[in-house]
């Protein structure tokens, strides 16, 4: 059954955008991307770029911070083909992590604890801001749309859990390291016959080692990266804004806050790359605040527009990482 999910994940995405697209006038859909003059292409696909730049940026922040002699564009690579990856692996936001690890020892010759401290560290800023500025927009519209059916407490409770868990596996690898060894250890019994599965105490022991250097001796740069991280979410909240007025639609700012926050939360539900989910939640929102239809489809297609783009530009960038291990210091 399991190696059907993927397949049967992707029937039911599809399967829900085939319903949301029923209930949207189409036309509206390909007026919304054909309506765009030059220079909203140009200050649209400027701003992404920026988005894109900040988040590799963040990991360069982190990489160097760990003494690992990582370019900006060697980094960006990575992280765009793992973002691809994740984007047709069914799941919220996961999926090409492990090729990063894999890419970073293989390709670039880091040590297997660095590589996955350096993808372990960009994916808890990730998923721990996500969390937290989500639970902040979601506790804004418990106050303020009360009047929709929905069960704001609830969510933000769920994603107060979510925060909290990231924490505390946190602090469990700083602190008690040997518990969460503990855990791999019995969730990878059935391999320890591998040889590097064998020498996974060492490297758990090197982890925990170079975790600790890293926040006793770079605070700043751990700091530098929480600032990034909030720049690339202003650039989304922008880029949202901007998509709006090129739809010609003018919303107040608690519309602006539920519309952003559905748009943020659908990417977390188990579809690949919110799909599905995003549109349906879309439709939803604005349905539930009473705008038009028609500028709902056109901006679900401008997003959809976006990713298709980010996506051949990610897949471009993996055929060069299949090829053999080369010096860290290549210029990408």
């Amino acid at each position: 059954m399991r190696r059907y999910l993927p397949a049967l994940t992707w029937f039911l995405a599809l399967l829900l955008v085939a319903w949301v697209l029923s209930r949207l006038p189409l036309v509206a859909m390909w007026q919304g991307i054909a309506n765009l003059h030059l220079l909203q292409w140009v200050q649209w696909l400027s701003l992404n770029l920026l988005i894109i730049a900040l988040l590799a940026g963040r990991w360069l922040i982190l990489t160097r911070a760990m003494g690992l002699p990582l370019g900006l564009g060697q980094l960006l690579r990575l992280r765009q083909a793992g973002q691809f990856i994740s984007f047709v692996t069914p799941g919220p936001q996961f999926g090409g992590e492990p090729l990063q690890v894999y890419w970073l020892w293989r390709r670039y010759g880091t040590p297997g604890h660095s590589a996955f401290l350096a993808v372990g560290l960009d994916r808890f800023y990730e998923l721990w801001i996500n969390f937290a500025i989500l639970l902040l927009a979601v506790v804004a519209l418990a106050s303020t749309m009360s009047k929709l059916a929905v069960d704001w407490t609830g969510i933000a409770w769920v994603l107060l859990l979510l925060v909290l868990i990231l924490l505390a596996v946190a602090w469990l690898l700083l602190r008690h390291p040997q518990r969460l060894q503990a855990w791999v250890e019995r969730l990878t019994r059935p391999w320890q016959a591998h040889p590097r599965l064998g020498q996974l105490h060492t490297h758990f022991s090197e982890l925990h080692g170079a975790l600790q250097a890293l926040i006793a001796n770079k605070r700043g740069a751990l700091a530098t990266a929480i600032l990034v991280s909030l720049l690339a979410w202003a650039g989304m909240i922008l880029e949202f804004g901007l998509l709006l007025r090129f739809s010609g639609l003018e919303v107040q700012a608690t519309q602006f806050l539920l519309l952003f926050t559905v748009l943020r939360l659908s990417f977390l539900l188990p579809l690949p790359g919110g799909l599905g989910s995003m549109e349906a939640g879309m439709l939803w929102a604005f349905q539930a605040l009473a705008l038009p239809l028609s500028t709902a489809a056109g901006l679900i297609a401008l997003m959809r527009l976006r990713d298709v783009l980010v996506l051949v530009f990610s897949a471009l960038l993996l055929p060069g990482l299949t090829s053999g291990k080369t010096s860290a210091t290549e210029v990408s």
